[in-house]
């Protein structure tokens, strides 16, 4: 019970010098929300915009093939004709040029007939579309892929029913049986399916339709911004606080605390626990004004959070504890605090989302905790995951509270020397 009442007014006092600091007051609890404000209205409005895909397609054989056909009933018209949301398909005519378009990063995407196209399907042999594709692409590839396997589909379902169809004109004798006149007919008969003019009276020989639910509303801005402020801050005010614990090294405070019968652990405990409950402190403010203020959208997961929330605060108490048993003057605290803060925030993604990253720069900043923290929030806030999605992040984050933790308590000291 001594114990605790120790670590609970060593807490208590770090509490009391923190809210006398006026300076300090400002920086880590108001000055966080100036830059939200200003990153909010700058950033409002991203994402609303409705950006067309564009599909191109081209083909290798030529004039006359079916292919041709084929891009001729699904190319688009006329844009102007379009919904919001529908995709603009563009007949490219030079198939090198596109192909090298792709190549060159011009065109996200392309959709190749080969040459045999219309040969390899009267005889029934394999054949195979081409797709050449940016490797960041993702939506173009995928309408195109989409687009290959309706064509594919629907040539194989055309094919069965033309061969029964020969079959039977064959049999009733409406066709000589003879290989020209057979592939003279499956000819006329897959050209009325490419036209449109196949039996049953199908429009074309392709049909898609898109079902657009709802409108295409921008983002709220703060759901990014709150959250990569709040990992930014909480870790930075931390940071900062090993200055503090380095001074009262210094000044023997820590010493003295000692001989009036106050335990090491105590003195740990305590000055985590304060550095935990000023964290603790700022993620609520960071919250209510965000819920209440900007509209934050928690997600699907609020208590997911929520836990991530305060797993960030007990990872930022247990690093600013190892800091400052790393740094043997308050100088140096200062600059570690302020280096690792600027340092780790933007890499982490605490300024702008780090998905937007290359793929190499994103595994260089898992060995931050920010990027853990961020991540998780993004997936939370942003791409509507829920509670299981989160998890990695907070055991990521736990395993940073612990390393950090371990090196605080075992290079942790009382005396300067």
């Amino acid at each position: 019970m001594k114990h605790l009442t120790h670590i609970w007014f060593i807490a208590l006092k770090d509490l009391k010098i923190f809210a006398k600091d006026r300076a300090s007051v400002f920086f880590f609890i108001v000055f966080p929300f100036m830059f939200i404000v200003l990153f909010t209205f700058l950033l409002q409005g991203t994402g609303g915009e409705d950006n067309r895909v564009e599909l191109h397609m081209a083909t290798r054989e030529a004039s006359g093939g079916l292919s041709q056909q084929i891009i001729g009933a699904i190319v688009t018209p006329d844009e102007s004709l379009l919904k919001p949301g529908d995709p603009v398909i563009i007949w490219d005519k030079d198939y090198e040029a596109s192909r090298q378009a792709v190549i060159d990063g011009e065109l996200e995407g392309l959709l190749a007939f080969p040459a045999d196209f219309t040969q390899s399907v009267m005889t029934g042999e394999k054949t195979k579309l081409e797709i050449f594709s940016d490797a960041g692409a993702t939506y173009a590839r995928a309408a195109l892929n989409s687009i290959a396997g309706a064509i594919s589909s629907q040539i194989s379902t055309d094919k069965v029913v033309i061969d029964a169809s020969i079959s039977l004109l064959v049999g009733s004798g409406a066709i000589p049986a003879d290989s020209e006149s057979i592939d003279r007919a499956t000819q006329q008969l897959l050209n009325a399916a490419m036209s449109g003019a196949a039996p049953g009276g199908s429009d074309s020989f392709l049909t898609y339709k898109i079902v657009n639910v709802g409108d295409v509303e921008a983002g709220n801005a703060s759901d990014f911004v709150i959250p990569g402020y709040l990992v930014m801050f909480v870790f930075f005010a931390a940071a900062v606080s090993a200055q503090r614990i380095v001074w009262e090294r210094q000044n023997h405070t820590l010493e003295r605390l000692l001989a009036s019968s106050v335990k090491r652990e105590s003195i740990l405990g305590g000055i985590y626990t304060g550095t935990f409950i000023r964290g603790l402190i700022q993620i609520i403010i960071f919250w209510v004004v965000g819920i209440l203020v900007f509209n934050v959208d928690l997600g699907l997961s609020p208590p997911a959070v929520i836990i991530l929330s305060v797993l960030m605060v007990i990872m930022s108490a247990a690093f600013a504890l190892m800091l400052a048993t790393l740094a043997r003057t308050m100088r140096s605290a200062a600059s570690l605090a302020v280096l690792t803060s600027l340092l780790l925030a933007p890499l982490g993604g605490c300024w702008w989302p780090s998905f937007l990253y290359p793929e190499w720069l994103q595994n260089i900043a898992k060995i931050t905790p920010h990027a853990w923290a961020t991540s998780g929030f993004n997936k939370l806030m942003l791409f509507g995951a829920d509670f299981g999605d989160a998890l990695p992040s907070m055991l990521a984050l736990l395993v940073f509270a612990l390393i950090f933790g371990i090196i605080a308590a075992w290079r942790f000291r009382t005396s300067a020397t």
